[in-house]
């Protein structure tokens, strides 16, 4: 399990700069010309965008839009007005390695049917179980001095609000997403966290149990598959010395080479 808390972090974007304007022109272009897909990579070039570490809350204006290329971005944060993309089906910021969450209003996205995320980089991800950063401790900020509900949409001030954690499945991956919560009524309207995620509305923190990750979970079913070897072999009543030694020797090897196949697999 990955035990690394990355620390949340706020005013991630110079808003001031060449890149941060043209990225909002471009947003108004695109809500303008009614176009489908948006690509801000293609429109400033590799070496502005990689000055994007978030995009600007007028992509809520994109209503047209089906699809979002974010490949190979920098960015740190999604705004929670992507939930107002209400035409989006395909959501593609794939190695994407500083975004480690998203907000949960993603999910009002309902014709969102796939999306490609590098699942690694994400908090909680079951390949390494990337720890939650703690939320009362390290509350995420967004401009302005009040945020909504994620739930109602009710604003609130940031003392009213109760941030949490939840793992989702989003297009085609489970994602971890923040909720801005103003009360219980919205904490119970939110869905049951999918088999093998944590399941509950949490904090994050260092003491936060997940479940475990890929390679732990292989190595508890190898130890199992062993230790089930070592009794069979330990009670069994030998009808032939040389094929039952032959056999032990086969099924003592199955573990290895699994291992083996694991390990270049993973490459």
């Amino acid at each position: 399990m990955n035990n690394r808390i990355s620390k949340i972090e706020n005013e991630v974007q110079d808003r001031n700069t060449v890149a941060w304007r043209k990225l909002c022109d471009y947003i108004e272009k695109v809500a303008a010309e009614n176009r489908e897909e948006f690509s801000p990579a293609e429109e400033l070039g590799w070496e502005l965008f990689a000055q994007i570490h978030t995009l600007p809350e007028s992509i809520s204006k994109l209503k047209k839009v089906k699809k979002v290329w974010l490949y190979g971005s920098k960015l740190k944060r999604i705004p929670p007005e992507i939930g107002e993309m209400e035409a989006l089906e395909f959501f593609d910021p794939y190695t994407s390695y500083d975004l480690h969450w998203f907000p949960y209003e993603i999910t009002k996205c309902k014709n969102l049917k796939s999306s490609r995320v590098s699942t690694r980089a994400l908090y909680g991800n079951k390949k390494n179980r990337m720890g939650f950063p703690r939320l009362d401790h390290n509350p995420v900020r967004y401009p302005g001095e009040t945020v909504k509900c994620s739930v109602c949409g009710k604003p609130m001030n940031y003392d009213e609000t109760n941030q949490r954690w939840i793992s989702l499945w989003v297009g085609t991956d489970v994602l971890p997403l923040l909720a801005n919560l103003c009360s219980k009524n919205c904490e119970n309207q939110l869905p049951k966290p999918p088999e093998n995620y944590v399941q509950i509305l949490h904090k994050g923190g260092s003491d936060l149990k997940q479940p475990l990750d890929d390679n732990e979970q292989f190595e508890l079913e190898m130890k199992e598959y062993e230790e089930k070897q070592d009794t069979d072999a330990t009670g069994a009543v030998p009808a032939n010395d040389n094929e039952t030694t032959l056999d032990n020797h086969t099924e003592k090897k199955v573990p290895q080479v699994l291992k083996l196949i694991r390990k270049i697999w993973e490459r």
